[in-house]
């Protein structure tokens, strides 16, 4: 089963922020793959399906940003599950220009508090991951304020703009994995 994963903090005052990026993904994801609706499952909202022949299983962590980890818990469990092979973490990246995505099958967090929480509870830095830019912070803006802060109409624009191509991408990963994601879409 491949097992795709939108970082993001749950609550309408965040829902248009670029931290929630990852929520936009897979949320249009599911709709795209006519996943069905999601379903409470612990710390997490959860739905199941199959895209491309494949078992797929799709999580929205409930546990804010910095707890996002917490929501695998049931994966590290099961014995089969193997991060480096069937995870696939979409995040937002402030270091990336607004609309740009890259693939990375593995490495550190980068200072993003999600990350650093799934690599806490994985226990490796060894999992793929899809960042999608929301453009650099500006001089004198903390990081913190910057991502939960919500996104200009244009830049919003660019993201939406580019869901088509994320599905895709995400789609080529499912099917092919994360060497053959890095040479097509990153950037």
């Amino acid at each position: 089963m491949k097992v795709v994963v939108g970082l993001g903090n749950p609550g309408l005052e965040y829902d248009d922020t670029r931290h929630n990026v990852g929520w936009w993904v897979v949320d249009r994801l599911c709709r795209d793959w006519r996943l069905g609706p999601f379903r409470r499952q612990g710390p997490a909202l959860v739905v199941d399906g199959v895209a491309d022949g494949a078992r797929v299983r799709v999580i929205k962590p409930l546990t804010y940003m910095n707890q996002s980890g917490v929501a695998l818990a049931p994966l590290i469990s099961e014995p089969a599950f193997e991060p480096s092979r069937d995870l696939l973490v979409v995040v937002d990246d402030a270091a990336l220009e607004t609309g740009r995505l890259r693939f990375r099958a593995q490495g550190s967090a980068g200072g993003h508090r999600g990350l650093e929480s799934v690599e806490r509870a994985l226990g490796t830095q060894a999992y793929p991951r899809l960042r999608v830019g929301v453009g650099p912070k500006p001089p004198g803006v903390e990081l913190a304020d910057w991502v939960l802060s919500p996104m200009p109409a244009e830049d919003e624009e660019v993201v939406v703009a580019l869901l088509p191509e994320l599905i895709e991408a995400i789609g080529l990963w499912v099917r092919e994995g994360i060497e053959r994601a890095m040479s097509r879409y990153n950037r």
